[in-house]
């Protein structure tokens, strides 16, 4: 034969080869299609059988002891120690003069807010009552005065000294003291050694407060 022919008769039997190479991979998968089934339906199984087995292990954790805390056995320093170290650390104050002051007040503003929600709460906890009437206020009494005048050369002016004797609180001795007050005599009544009633009144003069009420007794 000459080389023409057996290439001819070579390119005749490729498509016979082909269309063999087509028709294995129909078998195949027809072999493969039952094949793959049946894992399909042996998975279904344990996954209906899945929820019993987690029921089962469910009680079986519960029922499992809790695991002791080794920080039990520490010294109660070392717990302390080990608690703050988990805490957060405190924010550091700032460092401008102008963010402090920011901060600052920010803290006020957050405050004064709690204060002012915790006095409306009580406020509206409070029950309404009558409660006391206001106090009827009397013009002060004026203060009067006994005393012996030791002074009358003045012009309707008099000088009254006025001895008080009061026991001491503490050792319980009579102490007497004596003051001296300028008092107004209008129409110059009181002499020397008289025994003479001043009342307080409006300023008079620079040094007089009081007024001559009346002489309760001459001077011998």
């Amino acid at each position: 034969m000459s080389d023409d022919e057996q290439k001819k008769d070579e390119t005749t039997e490729e498509p016979q080869a082909e269309e063999t190479v087509e028709e294995a991979p129909a078998a195949e998968t027809a072999e493969e299609a039952p094949a793959t089934e049946e894992p399909a339906a042996a998975e279904e199984a344990p996954a209906e059988e899945a929820p019993a087995e987690e029921a089962a292990e469910a009680p079986a954790a519960e029922e499992a002891p809790a695991e002791p805390n080794p920080e039990d056995d520490l010294p109660w320093k070392e717990r302390r120690r080990l608690q703050k170290s988990r805490r957060q650390p405190r924010k550091a104050n700032p460092s401008d003069p102008a963010e402090r002051a920011a901060q600052r007040a920010e803290e006020r503003r957050v405050r004064a807010n709690l204060r002012r929600k915790q006095r409306e709460a009580a406020k509206a906890e409070r029950t309404p009552g009558t409660g006391t009437p206001p106090a009827e206020r009397e013009a002060n009494a004026a203060k009067v005065r006994q005393g012996i005048v030791v002074s009358s050369k003045g012009d309707k002016s008099i000088t009254v000294r006025i001895d008080i004797a009061r026991r001491h609180r503490t050792y319980e001795k009579i102490v007497r003291s004596s003051t001296k007050l300028h008092a107004h005599d209008e129409r110059n009544e009181a002499g020397e050694g008289d025994v003479v009633r001043v009342v307080e009144t409006r300023p008079l003069s620079k040094t007089k407060r009081w007024r001559l009420v009346d002489v309760v007794e001459k001077a011998r």
